[in-house]
């Protein structure tokens, strides 16, 4: 599930300030070479920062914030606040961020099922590459009808970096200076704990008792800390109490006598919960994922039928204005044929047989035509952190699986299509509910669609290129699965391998996960019934039930302290999270821990050791005092807004 977390209060998203006058707005500096440089040097970075984190944490998290804001602190060193040109610049951004989260949830698979024994350049790239473009190229058709025709679908995430933009806060030298206090802070930490070794990571304690199996503990992460401060206290509680139901309650309940033989209570928590606990989260998943697409179904085929009418209507169109030009439908089209026969040509390579080969293109493009529109939907309404992505995911590989499993393939080559299929689909869904967002925010700022669009495009083909190589040199240095756990992609192997008969599935738990899921979703109706402002949304459930203990818990204490940080501040203050110095220091927090992990990763692979022997005693207790006292300083920035 990719986490765009940034989530914001307004409703309607109407375009007001600067947007109301957009159709004669200054466009010089809109795309230039500064803001699509610019851009891209950031979208690079927090590209290789979001494949780290994605696989370290199962979750991303948004680039619109921080390019936005180093975008404003450029242009005010050039002497310039061009409100257009940073919207470019955090559009470049966030687009490779989305490439990683489709990449990291699905292709680590192809490598922990053993149908590759390493990341291979060339079907990586492409791979994420064709996915990412079909995301974009089935989304643009549909800006009007969901961007600028449905008020009901307030995007919250765009609605609130265009908040920024207008009021420009987080460009002052005051944001600049939390988002690399954060970017330090979180460096060090890294640097400290994986590092040098002169602090713990994690806090861990295991038990034995009548026959059950216990456990509790945290990883000491500072960008775990920020993951949960920058989704806020509604969606952490729901991942942390995902965690609850398959640590606190499912590990001792359902611990079979089997695992009390196990070397430590520590190696049979872990064991259980990879082999039967988590999948608990997958029944939930599928479950929450169908719900919200039937959920939302009018909507869906009124917003895939405009696609056709889309491509129709442009010859006979009158010249749009500046703020409703799209990229031309032949340009979309081209970019639809591009991406058939590069993901055919990629499917040939990796099957050897170019009939199956066409029939798997043929699967991928029906799949990622019907979820990228689904995406685009359910994004406007509830937010991309709450967007179903690994359960959308989930049901087309099962869907895919099961298509091949009718026409009687199986072994590796079946492994093969099937996540093939779900890498391709996965990205482009992510694209898409990226690029929705960034529409919005430029629909909210008066920018011109198409330049926002070719941005994208730019976004999805350059960052292309990091993914692989950064994969690469975390699994030879960390181990995918291993040191880096990668959730949803050990989740998605298992599935394939599992249904293909490498490996076995535990159903009884994913049947036993679709009736919590299922539980949840009537108590969401119910709460919903009520008038309640919390929610019980089965995704993010479903996600802490597969994500390992110690990630929910740091996440569980983020949403707190932004809780308690904002409980005092007026509510327009709180509402202009993007204008909190808490937000930026945590996004500083995040990069910063993520870039010295890939940095890391370099010194293991080339054999270069940092740590150092030094091992006391106490020194489990005074990793966790400076874990809290991070904590505190970053309770005490929650309190502050930048003006």
């Amino acid at each position: 599930m990719g986490m765009d977390p940034f989530q914001h209060p307004i409703a309607g998203g109407q375009p007001s300030g600067l947007a109301a006058a957009s159709p004669k707005a200054h466009t010089s500096g809109e795309f230039t070479l500064l803001s699509v440089g610019l851009g891209l040097a950031i979208a690079l970075v927090m590209t290789a920062a979001n494949v780290y984190l994605g696989l370290y944490a199962g979750m991303t998290v948004s680039a619109s914030i921080p390019a936005a804001v180093l975008g404003m602190g450029a242009y005010r060193m050039l002497g310039k606040r061009d409100i257009l040109g940073t919207n470019i610049v955090q559009t470049l951004a966030s687009s490779g961020e989305s490439l990683a989260a489709g990449a990291i949830f699905t292709i680590p698979a192809l490598v922990l099922v053993g149908a590759w024994q390493d990341f291979k350049f060339w079907p990586t790239t492409l791979i994420t590459m064709s996915g990412s473009l079909l995301g974009i190229a089935f989304m643009v058709p549909l800006r009007r009808l969901l961007i600028v025709e449905s008020p009901q679908l307030t995007y919250p995430e765009g609605v609130a970096c265009a908040e920024v933009l207008k009021s420009g806060a987080g460009g002052a030298p005051g944001g600049l200076l939390y988002l690399m206090k954060g970017f330090l802070a979180g460096g060090l930490f890294k640097l400290g704990a994986s590092g040098f070794a002169l602090l713990s990571g994690m806090l861990e304690w295991a038990g034995r008792a009548g026959g059950r199996v216990f456990f509790f503990g945290s990883d000491l992460s500072p960008a775990l800390l920020s993951v949960g401060f920058i989704t806020g206290l509604e969606v952490s509680l729901q991942v942390f109490t995902g965690g609850v139901i398959a640590w606190v309650l499912g590990l001792p309940l359902l611990t079979p006598p089997a695992a009390m033989a196990a070397a430590s209570a520590s190696d049979a928590a872990w064991g259980l919960w990879s082999t039967q606990i988590r999948y608990l989260g997958v029944g939930a998943m599928v479950v929450g994922g169908l719900w919200s697409i039937f959920s939302i179904r009018a909507g869906i085929f009124q917003g895939l039928g405009s696609l056709s009418r889309s491509y129709r209507s442009e010859k006979d169109a009158a010249p749009p204005v500046r703020t409703e030009e799209n990229m031309p439908g032949r340009v979309l089209l081209g970019l639809l044929a591009f991406c058939a026969v590069l993901t055919f040509g990629v499917y040939w390579y990796l099957l050897k047989t170019p009939g199956i080969s066409l029939l798997t293109t043929a699967v991928m493009m029906v799949a990622a035509f019907l979820l990228t529109g689904v995406s685009s939907y359910i994004v406007g309404l509830v937010g991309s952190s709450n967007n179903p992505v690994s359960g959308m995911t989930i049901s087309a590989l099962l869907g895919t699986a099961a298509f091949f499993l009718v026409l009687g393939f199986k072994g590796d080559s079946a492994i093969l299509a099937t996540l093939g299929v779900a890498a391709v689909v996965c990205c482009a869904a992510c694209s898409a509910a990226d690029c929705s967002q960034d529409l919005k925010t430029g629909y909210l700022v008066g920018s011109t669609p198409k330049y926002q669009q070719y941005a994208e495009v730019i976004g999805a083909i350059a960052p292309a290129f990091v993914i692989a190589p950064v994969l690469t040199l975390l699994h030879h240095s960390y181990t995918i699965g291993v040191g880096l756990k990668a959730p949803q992609a050990t989740l998605f192997a298992s599935l394939a391998g599992g249904i293909f008969g490498k490996g076995q599935i535990p159903y009884g738990m994913v049947g036993l996960g679709a009736a919590i899921g299922a539980l949840l979703i009537g108590a969401d109706v119910w709460l919903k019934s009520k008038g309640s402002r919390f929610r019980l949304h089965p995704m993010p459930v479903a996600v802490g039930m597969y994500l390992p203990f110690t990630l929910s818990v740091p996440i569980f204490l983020g949403g707190i302290i932004r809780y308690m940080g904002q409980r005092g501040l007026s509510p327009d203050k709180a509402r202009e999270e993007l204008g909190n110095a808490g937000v930026l220091m945590s996004s500083g927090l995040i990069a910063g821990e993520s870039i010295v992990g890939v940095l890391l990763a370099v010194c293991v692979y080339f054999k270069w050791p940092l740590a150092v022997s030094w091992h006391p005693a106490w020194l489990a207790w005074f990793s966790l005092a400076a874990f809290l006292g991070l904590a505190g300083y970053l309770a005490k920035a929650a309190k502050k807004t930048l003006e």
